[in-house]
């Protein structure tokens, strides 16, 4: 029973995070200038760094080819390097230059300041209780990524 009524809930958390991630996006201050998915690039290779194309793709949950145009305008601006692989040539790593850096840590701070936008009429208390139980999935989710690698 207790299982059941924990995927319930973590179904429901995942479409509540869902709606609060549409409300972020529609926040001008975190896009201005870039499509949605150029800083989502960028951001996840300043945090994760370099990447191969394919799990950047799997990642954002598109095909390798429906990406290349994306990374295309990120070189040509000067936002991301690309190597091929030496040891195997099929493979393309990515990762963001210092310019890239830049915007994507710009990106992530706009993205803060929408969040604390968006958090601003809850209670202390409801704060207090929110930070708690985020500790404690981000401490449980990390044991499992530790153990499950």
């Amino acid at each position: 029973m207790a299982r059941k009524e924990f995927v319930k809930l973590f179904e429901s958390n995942i479409l509540l995070f869902d709606k609060l991630s549409d409300k972020l996006k529609r926040s001008p201050d975190i896009f201005s200038g870039f499509p949605r998915q150029q800083l989502s690039i960028l951001v996840r290779l300043h945090i994760g760094g370099p990447a191969l194309l394919k799990d950047i793709a799997r990642r954002e949950m598109v095909t390798a080819p429906n990406l290349c145009a994306a990374f295309r305008k990120l070189e040509r601006d000067g936002l991301v390097l690309r190597r091929i692989d030496e040891s195997d040539r099929r493979n393309t790593w990515y990762s963001v230059t210092s310019a890239g850096e830049k915007i994507a840590t710009q990106a992530m701070e706009a993205m803060r300041n929408a969040i604390d936008k968006l958090f601003s009429g809850i209670s202390r208390e409801d704060e207090n209780a929110l930070t708690g139980a985020m500790k404690t999935i981000n401490n449980i989710l990390t044991r499992m990524e530790i153990t499950n690698a």
